[in-house]
């Protein structure tokens, strides 16, 4: 006699799956996190099985030809994708709430619509209210086809029926299998429909997008388990009160990883900004102290930005620190070595450090561009403003050596900077044309750094 199917308890927070209820989830250690659900039937999701024996490949036997991709017709999108859309590949797009990820979507639908067919379901908006939207986006193809459904078996029937060249689905978390009796946005749902759709894609050789949510944490919102299915997951990264976003590849079967686009969100959708670094440098403060341009390298692209730091007595016991757009840690551990190896004393002093249009600089090479705004506000002394420094510090308040250093210097160069301060270890490497390009300074402490950025200013 078969046994009793019994319920599961899913932790909505790390998709952790036990029998039994948990008031402490014993994977992550959330609390109350434990939510009873109903175990996946297998054979009722709406994909009938073709099970049969496959024949395994030898590896030379296997075509290695370049996939072909699809243009979405906006180079920063492109460059983030790897080069373009694979055939047959999920890509899950995610960001904040009206960041822009249903904009960008169907301007894109604007461009592949020339030549090709766009199935765009939508779970959130009505058929009118999508409508609305590409009106003003100036979306007028004739190859653009709405959808507002969410029933995953109704939706893999119209794409097997339709067959698309590229399917959206605007978004996951309100997907829904009738057979799995847990709500829409579920662990449960979103993983068994993001299964579906990726089985569909691989099938039927139609790129899917898949649009997800975020929690308050900023994570994607499923959990983790998403972001293992898919073949490429793309952050939209931005601040409300800027207009410029950042779309950000955290992963991609298909290209190169950390790669970013730099969009403008303007009235009539979003706009390419196609030099970033000429973007983040507009409006600098000229004869000010506590400026200093970084350079960080997002994936394979050198990107200049203007770092402020600002360093005032406190009115309080205990001294203030903020920042934004750089880690906290980071910038604290940046203070207490400038302390301690070079002597500029902090103490009973507020800092604040700000990276100017809303980029996060993560690279450790911004460690002496932070450092070099910090002194120079707290010493009152202007920098050069046509001198870049990058670098990343030790704990022993050494200037250890970056990658792509030849790359930072010949975008510095290009934007007109004529003074380059870098790790004494980097300039061995590197060649004659950039040595004689511009006055390069290296440099082995922080002492000795800002020293040689402050005796021509």
């Amino acid at each position: 006699m078969a046994s009793k199917v019994k319920s599961l308890f899913v932790c909505s927070e790390c998709g952790y799956e036990s029998v039994k209820w948990y008031g402490k989830c014993p994977n992550c250690g959330e609390w109350n996190t434990m939510e009873e659900q109903a175990p996946v039937v297998s054979g009722k999701t709406g994909i009938k099985s073709r099970a049969s024996i496959q024949i395994p490949l030898k590896l030379n036997e296997i075509d290695s030809t370049i996939e072909k991709r699809i243009s979405t017709g906006m180079e920063e999108f492109d460059r983030v994708l790897g080069g373009g859309i694979v055939e047959g590949s999920l890509v899950l797009l995610s960001g904040d709430p009206g960041i822009g990820k249903s904009t960008i979507l169907l301007q894109m639908c604007q461009f592949i619509g020339k030549s090709r067919t766009v199935l765009y379901i939508s779970g959130e908006e009505s058929t009118r209210q999508i409508k609305l939207r590409a009106n003003r986006l100036g979306v007028d193809t004739d190859n653009l086809f709405v959808l507002a459904q969410t029933d995953v078996a109704s939706i893999v029937e119209t794409i097997k029926t339709e067959k698309p060249n590229i399917v959206i689905i605007d978004s996951i978390q309100t997907m829904m299998i009738d057979d799995i009796s847990s709500s829409a946005g579920s662990i449960t749902q979103v993983r068994e429909c993001t299964n579906i759709f990726m089985h569909l894609a691989k099938s039927l050789g139609i790129p899917i997008f898949v649009v997800g949510h975020v929690n308050k944490d900023g994570a994607i919102a499923g959990p983790k388990v998403l972001e293992h299915i898919v073949d490429t997951v793309l952050y939209f990264e931005g601040e409300r009160n800027y207009s410029y976003r950042i779309l950000r590849s955290a992963k991609n079967r298909f290209g190169s990883t950390n790669e970013i686009g730099v969009f403008e969100m303007a009235q009539n959708g979003m706009k390419e900004v196609k030099n970033p670094s000429l973007m983040m440098l507009s409006g600098r403060p000229k004869n000010t102290s506590g400026t200093c341009v970084a350079c960080t390298m997002e994936g394979s692209r050198p990107i200049l930005a203007e770092v402020q730091g600002l360093v005032t007595s406190s009115g309080f016991g205990t001294p203030r620190r903020m920042c934004t757009g750089f880690d906290y840690n980071r910038m604290s551990m940046i203070i207490a070595v400038l302390e301690k190896r070079a002597g500029y004393m902090f103490g009973g002093m507020d800092a604040y450090l700000n990276v100017i249009g809303g980029l996060k600089l993560f690279e450790p090479a911004a460690d002496l561009s932070v450092a070099m705004a910090l002194v120079s506000s707290l010493r009152d002394k202007v920098l050069n403003e046509n001198t870049l420094a990058f670098g990343e510090i030790g704990l022993a308040g050494e200037i250890r050596a970056v990658n792509n250093c030849e790359q930072r210097i010949n975008e510095a160069g290009r934007l007109g900077f004529t003074k380059c301060i870098i790790p004494f270890h980097n300039y061995k490497s590197l060649s004659k044309e950039t040595k004689i390009s511009m006055d390069i300074v290296p440099v082995r402490t922080i002492r000795t750094a800002f020293d040689a950025i402050t005796e021509e200013s």
